[in-house]
Parts: C-alpha cells; structure tokens; sequence
C-alpha cells in the first residue's frame, strides 16, 4: 500500500463521526419524546427552531411547554416504537426521517441539522400524523 495514502486515509474517518453523533442526536430525541424529558429536547435544539406541522407553527419554548404539560408515554405504559428510517448528510448539514408513534398519533418527523461552531443541533423539525393516511 502506498505509505502516503496510507497515511492520508488513517486521518479521515470517512464522515463516521458525524454520523455517529447525528444519530445519537437522534436516540436523545427519541429519549425526551418517551420520557417527556424537556431539558434533555432542549439540549439538542437550536435555541432559535421553528416546528411546523400542516397548518401548525411552534417556536422551540412553546413545543417543549407542550410536551411538559401532556401525559407522559412511559408513565402510560406506552411502548417505545421509534425508529431511524433515514440519514442524509451533505457537509454540514443533515435531514433525518424518522417514524415516532406516539399516543394515538403515528408521526413521521423530517429533522433539519446544522453543524455549527464544531456542534449538530436540530434546526428544524417539520412532521405530520400519517394515522388517517390509506
């Protein structure tokens, strides 16, 4: 093997970690949707999100008053069924598709990251409810 590339690739990790640490974004979302766990939501939030829905707007502080005041899945006994349904990144930015049944609701999530100042945040958070959905 060439020394040089050698060397050249044993520095690279190829985008790994990354996407080690947007997926991980990804599992403390699905943590703090579960538990109803706001500080942990907050945490990997730009403080400046916007969530939209059809016909819905939400600044970050009013959807986490939100997830505050409603029930919580794991008190309910309700089972955790999230799952990762895709990646993409594209340098410094990332949108994630997920699937989060949650309550009677089935939810798909598109969740925007940017990678800022060396630090992925969830920038946006678009979703809609696919239970009536043939």
């Amino acid at each position: 093997m060439d020394r040089g590339l050698k060397h050249r690739t044993s520095e690279l990790d190829f985008g790994q970690t990354d996407f080690t640490t947007i997926i991980n974004i990804v599992g403390a979302y699905f943590e703090g949707l579960h538990y109803a766990d706001t500080a942990l939501l907050e945490r990997i939030f730009h403080t400046d999100a916007v969530l939209k829905a059809p016909g819905l707007r939400r600044s970050l502080k009013d959807w986490l008053d939100a997830v505050k005041s409603r029930p919580v899945p794991s008190e309910q006994g309700l089972p955790y069924e999230f799952r990762l349904l895709s990646v993409e990144i594209t340098g410094e930015q990332a949108m994630v598709k997920v699937a989060c049944p949650l309550f009677e609701y089935n939810y798909v999530d598109y969740l925007g990251l940017l990678k800022e100042n060396g630090q992925w945040l969830i920038v946006n958070k678009m979703y809609a409810d696919l239970s009536n959905d043939k």
